[in-house]
């Protein structure tokens, strides 16, 4: 299936979960990424039960420390 991850298009085998895609990404066991799926933020402890779906749209932020 076709998703869309910060703008870019991306293949997905069907039936993947949120937690899936982010371990594909290598996003998984990073700390301070917060990600929406079809401009719904999504809690960490759910990304495993979110199943995604064709044409999702999935924003990945990142956290940055600055001064």
């Amino acid at each position: 299936m076709k998703l869309t991850v910060n703008d870019k298009p991306i293949e997905l085998q069907a039936g993947n979960s949120l937690r899936d895609l982010l371990q594909q990404l290598s996003l998984d066991t990073k700390r301070g990424i917060a990600v929406a799926v079809n401009a719904e933020v999504i809690a960490g402890e759910e990304w495993g039960k979110k199943q995604l779906n064709e044409s999702d749209k999935i924003i990945v932020i990142r956290a940055a420390q600055g001064g």
